[in-house]
């Protein structure tokens, strides 16, 4: 019997991009929850940060991927080696590239410009294998930037708001892993920037969420397993997920027979 897997971006998808309320979405949740479906959260967040979320939704031992896919943790390995954090720190300071991140602000700067608690922003800056932050140049400038960080090993995803710094794994990466690790699944991605696109692409049912502060994703080659919801954030979380689950139900049950 395949397993039902839900990979989730957060900021935007699961929660608000304002206020980072899921409660929209409890319904769809309980009913995952119902038929034994694993939700993976995937986020550009620290592990610090996705814990308290991932034990408020109960995931139990359930893997979640961290720093935009840099690692996949489960919540009793969660640790504090930053190595790769502070290698990209190192290559910034040798750059003087116009990019500002989370290691260039303050707790209090990473709660104004992400809108999180001062307790939240404290955990955003404990990183261990990511850097987020603003840029602050021109296209040119940022083409230079890329192609610099290139050369040391290090990609640049953007997200809904930042601009991501790691040494290349994608949060299609370490989806691809647990697939393998849950085999036989059946997959649904959700999400609503450009780094969740390779994501959505892979699974069986990719999801893209509304997202009315930022581009729309463009058009997937494989488009027609695509659904894009007609509402933003958790509530266009709920409106997907219950839209996909009768098909999930309907694979449960297998083919009809006839004769």
């Amino acid at each position: 019997m395949r397993r039902l897997l839900i990979f989730s971006d957060l900021d935007g998808t699961l929660l608000d991009h304002e206020t980072y309320d899921f409660s929209p979405a409890l319904p769809a949740l309980a009913e995952v929850s119902a038929r034994g479906g694993l939700l993976v959260l995937a986020s550009s967040k620290t592990a610090a940060e996705i814990l308290p979320l991932h034990q408020q939704l109960g995931l139990g031992d359930t893997p979640m991927i961290v720093e935009n896919g840099a690692a996949c943790l489960r919540p009793a390995a969660i640790g504090n080696k930053d190595a790769d954090y502070r290698a990209i720190r190192q290559v910034l300071r040798t750059l003087d590239a116009p990019f500002r991140g989370f290691g260039d602000m303050s707790v209090a700067e990473v709660a104004t410009v992400t809108g999180l608690s001062e307790l939240a922003a404290r955990r955003a800056k404990t990183r261990q294998f990511s850097e987020p932050g603003l840029w602050q140049g021109d296209a040119h400038q940022r083409a230079g930037f890329l192609a610099a960080l290139a050369r040391h090993g290090i990609s640049a995803r953007a997200g809904g708001r930042f601009l991501t710094l790691s040494f290349g794994a994608t949060k299609a990466d370490q989806m691809t892993r647990l697939m393998a690790q849950y085999a036989p699944c059946f997959t649904v991605a959700l999400g609503d920037a450009p780094n969740d696109v390779e994501m959505i692409a892979q699974a069986d049912r990719g999801v893209v969420i509304r997202n009315d502060h930022g581009p729309d994703l463009p058009e997937f080659r494989n488009e027609d397993r695509i659904l894009r919801t007609t509402r933003p954030g958790p509530a266009g979380w709920r409106e997907a997920v219950m839209q996909l689950l009768p098909e999930w139900d309907a694979l449960q049950k297998g083919p009809v027979a006839h004769g």
